[in-house]
């Protein structure tokens, strides 16, 4: 099991869409992550300063979003979609992954650790910021790039289409990762 939403997503869109649909979805969360990344390496304190502010109600809304892809994939009609990847539903891969991608409260709360733990909060000069941000991406989408490689490859290996059985599998993943986060965030 993929870690994460986003994780989630990009093994069931490759399942049903090809290798192309989960590049495209690990290419919203790397975008999303590249943005925290310029706001750690080049110190847009005002950015940070409202995410942080305004932490809780970008967690609500991450959790709802999440929660909602979560039970949109559980109640999904077998034939209900079709397999093909047009550019009208490659932009929506794009756009929820990267809304997930910059509501997700882990990824904000690791990029603010890992600039502060690594004293990196915007000393950079431009040319170290870009290789920063720059190497954030690669990496990220190394991943995604990695992740649907190998979901792209089990998927030739399985005899029987069971993506029916993997969009519940996914649903619920996701269901419950977005309820955890709405609950963790009326509990603090």
């Amino acid at each position: 099991m993929p870690a994460g939403a986003v994780g989630a997503m990009t093994a069931q869109r490759t399942l049903n869409y090809g290798m192309k649909a989960g590049l495209l979805t690990g290419l919203g969360s790397s975008v999303a992550d590249c943005l925290y990344a310029c706001i750690g390496a080049f110190g847009l304190t005002l950015i940070s300063s409202f995410l942080i502010r305004y932490q809780s109600i970008i967690n609500l809304a991450g959790g709802c979003l999440i929660l909602g892809m979560g039970i949109r994939m559980l109640l999904a009609k077998k034939g209900g979609q079709k397999n093909t990847l047009d550019t009208a539903r490659g932009v929506r891969m794009f756009a929820s992954s990267f809304a997930v991608g910059i509501t997700n409260p882990a990824a904000i709360l690791t990029f603010l650790f890992a600039f502060s733990w690594f004293c990196i909060q915007g000393q950079t000069g431009l040319k170290h910021g870009i290789c920063l941000v720059c190497g954030v991406f690669i990496g990220t989408y190394f991943w995604w790039g990695t992740l649907s490689g190998i979901v792209t490859v089990l998927k030739k290996i399985a005899k029987n289409d069971r993506s029916q059985i993997m969009n519940r599998i996914f649903g619920t993943f996701l269901s419950i990762f977005g309820a955890v986060v709405l609950v963790g965030n009326f509990i603090d």
